[in-house]
Parts: structure tokens; sequence; C-alpha cells
């Protein structure tokens, strides 16, 4: 993700109470609506987004190297998923187009190199994408296939003053069409960056073409972009597109304008034909914190730091008042209490931003921050942060990136896991997608299995996934999902009946009714 290297730091504010999550909990019902579902209880689920990213760029989370054997990158994979489960995450982002490359078999681009450890884009003998979004929905998580859109090689391809399109993979379509090519420094590593030039419309129209081919071809859940449009700005340098302007600057006189508008033709063109080929695929975008500072424009936020808007060309707001996304997930990078861009003041603003549209607002979290000098030394920093989040309503999380979920630094992990994360949660429904809540299941099973869990079976009604509900209590509890007819209580509580309800959802995370409880006797 963006801008790794975050500024200052500051002290946090106290976490909020047991009461403020409680009441939250209480808030949230099922299908049911808070009138008895199962056995004569209320059915109670949360619905947010939890999620991960997990990157494949400099072998970041996966694969842990280049050129690993093909069932080794696999097990790996499964690995990140199990942890996902674990936490109770309902969803992955997978980075699948890093760098103007593929994983999965493209007519469009390359092999990646940080799958097949080769820069000559040969086949690794077989298909990474068809496999990851099959292991996915068997663990009921919802993929995104995450995209660098404009990215066309990483610096090490670069030397000298220019690109040495040579050392880029036969295939790759910046061999093919040096005149899209535009080079630019690199912020993190030595050298300078290939890029897709965003200017030239025949260069983006083949950018959309290369990731709808994935959304043609697999079945995933979402399309997902970072930050990275136009590249962040380094100090004395130029994006040099001023050919591209010149032939393409449909009468801007204003530059920085162009380029605005040339993100947002990409935006608004692959939400359009997204829909156009799956109506139900979700498609959302994950944009730096700020879109604009108040100092320079009165429908900012109260910060004082790099402007998207301003600085990389993503008018993210607008993005969200056209409804061109699904869902937003704004990196917040920062902590409570910071003075150039407060946790605690941009939430709002975000808040406000998509109030009154039809756009999810997630929130991308700083898993990879923990530990660091001043406030992210404190492990309660991100347990705090989303708690806010559930005080204004956000509809859910998105964590950076899997190793540290994984590694867990300080316990934070742990710690926000045990205060939100303590149960499964369902997906959020999206209303602008298309509806087809599915009708009651049909327990046809209950019964205790030979390792002591109690396994359960139903006929579904072409439904995408199911939610399973236990009776506890007053009320019914959501207590797994499982995209097949069939699951394992494994949390059941020994020596004592329990009973079940299990409905069904649809691609949009839309729920149907609860099907007749049953119930197996106490042991």
């Amino acid at each position: 993700m963006a801008v790794l290297a975050s500024l200052a730091m500051a002290a946090g504010v106290g976490a909020w109470s047991l009461h403020d999550r409680a009441a939250f909990d209480a808030a949230d019902a099922g299908p049911a609506g808070g009138v008895p579902g199962c056995a004569g209880r209320p059915a109670r689920a949360a619905h947010e987004v939890r999620g991960m990213w997990i990157t494949t760029v400099n072998n970041i989370d996966w694969p842990s190297r280049p050129g690993l054997p093909a069932e080794t990158v696999r097990a790996e994979f499964r690995s990140w998923l199990d942890l996902a489960v674990r936490r109770h995450h309902n969803a992955v982002f997978v980075h699948v187009r890093p760098s103007g490359d593929a994983l999965w078999p493209s007519r469009y681009a390359p092999w990646s190199q940080w799958l097949t450890g080769r820069r000559d884009g040969r086949d690794p003998g077989w298909d990474p994408m068809e496999f990851m979004v099959a292991e996915a929905h068997a663990r009921s998580l919802e993929f995104h296939a995450w995209f660098n859109p404009y990215r066309g090689g990483q610096p090490a391809t670069v030397g000298g003053p220019g690109p040495r399109l040579e050392q880029l993979a036969p295939t790759h379509p910046l061999r093919h069409h040096p005149d899209w090519v535009v080079t630019y420094p690199s912020a993190d590593r030595p050298g300078s960056r290939l890029y897709f030039n965003p200017g030239i419309p025949e260069a983006r129209r083949f950018v959309e073409d290369s990731m709808l081919e994935a959304v043609q071809r697999y079945d995933v859940d979402g399309v997902h972009f970072d930050d990275f449009f136009y590249p962040y700005p380094e100090a004395g340098q130029d994006f040099p597109d001023g050919a591209a302007f010149a032939r393409y600057g449909r009468g801007f006189a204003d530059k920085h304008a162009w380029r605005r508008d040339n993100v947002n033709t990409l935006v608004r063109e692959m939400s359009e034909r997204i829909k156009a080929i799956k109506p139900w695929v979700k498609f959302g975008i994950s944009p730096f914190g700020i879109w604009r500072n108040k100092r320079t424009d009165p429908a900012g936020s109260a910060t004082a730091g790099l402007q998207s808007y301003d600085d990389i060309y993503a008018d993210t707001r607008l993005w969200v008042r056209e409804q061109w996304l699904d869902y937003v997930v704004p990196q917040l990078y920062w902590h409570i209490g910071f003075g150039k861009a407060d946790y605690a003041k941009l939430l709002p603003w975000w808040v406000a931003t998509v109030k009154g549209t039809r756009v999810q607002l997630y929130i991308g979290q700083a898993d990879y921050r923990v530990g660091e000098r001043g406030a992210w030394r404190d492990p309660a920093e991100l347990d705090r942060q989303l708690a806010l989040n559930r005080r204004y309503g956000v509809s859910g999380s998105v964590h950076f990136s899997a190793r540290q979920v994984r590694a867990d630094k300080l316990g934070a992990v742990s710690r926000y896991s045990e205060a939100h994360y303590a149960a499964p949660a369902l997906l959020p429904p999206m209303a602008q997608l298309t509806a087809a809540p599915p009708a009651a299941p049909a327990l046809t099973h209950v019964g205790r299995d030979d390792t002591g869990g109690i396994a359960l079976t139903w006929r579904g009604n072409e439904a995408t996934s199911y939610a399973v509900y236990r009776v506890d209590g007053t009320v019914a509890r959501l207590v797994g999902t499982a995209r097949g007819t069939g699951w394992v209580d494994r949390t059941a509580p020994d020596g004592q009946s329990q009973s079940y309800c299990v409905s069904g959802l649809d691609r949009s995370g839309n729920e149907g009714p609860l099907s007749p409880p049953a119930s197996v006797p106490a042991q």
C-alpha cells in the first residue's frame, strides 16, 4: 500500500467502554430483524467486512520468495486463508496484478516474476487465480482481486536515463508499445519505475481489458485498486507526459485537471464495464487517506498532509459522490491524536463523505505500524481505532498486511480481535447490487461427530453461502458461515442440548429467512 513512510507520532486517547461495544452488538440484528427467528429467539449477527491485504509485490506476504515449487506456493496461500478464518475475517484482498504482470494465464500480461522467479514470462504450469478463488470460497471468504492499473515494471527493470524494455518479458505489452511508456523515479527503490501512460486512451483501454479478463474468467467477488494511479511526487521531478497532453489534452488548459480527468475516466469506465460483465462483482478502491486539506479547500479534512486530489490526481471524493464505487477503503495509517492527520478527525470526514450514497465505507488499518515509536508502541491503538469505527457506523476494516496480522506484534492483533472479532460476521449487503435472497434452507441432519463437534447438513435453495445460528440463552447468535451445504460447530458448550437454524445469502449479501430449528440432545 502507499506511503508506508508515515509522518510523526503523538499520544492516543482512552479506549471506549464495554458498554459502547455491547450496545453496538445488540443493535446489529440478523435476518429476523429482532423478532423471534430460531426456536423463538431473535437472531443476531454482526454485518461488517473484516479483511486483510495479501501482497505479492517484492514477496511482502506471498509467495514467501519467488520461484518456489507450486505445491509450496499453494500451501503458503492456504495458510494465509486459514489465518483469516481463525481471526474471523470474511474477505481477502489479493495482489494479482502488481506491476503490469499477472497471476493468471493472461492474454494481456506476462506471468509475475514474484511468483515464477523469472522475468521471461514463462508459464509456471498451473493457474494460481483459479486455485486462490476456489480455496477462498471453500473457507467462506470473499476474494477481491487487487490490481495496480498503471504500473508497468519495477525499478530493477530500468537502467540509465530511460527504460530498458529488453529486460521485460518478451510478451510484456510495453515492449510492443514503447510509445505507451513513461518512466519516473521510485521513492522506495533506486532507479526509475515504468508506467503505462494514463493520458493515452489506447493504453488506458488496454489496461482496463487486462483487468477485466480476470473478471470474465474467474469467480471473483470484487475488483480492488489501491492508490497507485499517477505516482507520488518526487522533489524536482514532473511526470513526463507532455507529448500525450499535447496530443490528447482534449481542450484542457491545465495539465493537472487533465490528469485528474484521466484517472476519473479509468474509474468510471471500470465501474461501468465490470457491471456490464457481472453485475454482482463489487468495485472498490483504497485511496490515500487525505483527499484535500481544509486550508486548501473548505470541503477538505482538518489535516495538513499530502493531498491525493492535487498530488496524485485522485479525486476520491468525486468517485464516492458519483457512486462509481461500491466501497471505499481510505488508508487511515495514522494514530489518534496525530497532528498532521488525526485518525479521529479523518474518520468522521470519510463518514460524512459517503453519507447519502450507496458506497460502503471500510477503513484501511495500519497493522504494519504497530511497534513503531510513539503512539504505535501502545498495543491498544488499533483496538481504539476499531472501537471508533463502530461508534461511527463504519461498515468494516481491511488490515495491512497479512504478515502483520500473523506476526501479532505486541499482541495488538489478539487484543483487537478479542474485542471486535470474537465471533464471525456476515458481509454487509449492498443495495445497489443485484438482489435475490434465497428461500429458507431445510436442515437434514444435526448430530455429534467423532471429534466432539456438532455436524450440520442442509438442503439449499440456490444460495451463494449460508449462515449458521445457534441458540445461546435468549438469542440465536451467528456461529459460522459456509459456501457448501454442511458445517461443523466446534465451539458448542459441552453437556447441554443445542438448537440451530440456517439461512441462505445471495451474491450481494442479502439474507433470506431462517430454516426451522433442529436440535441435538446433551451428550
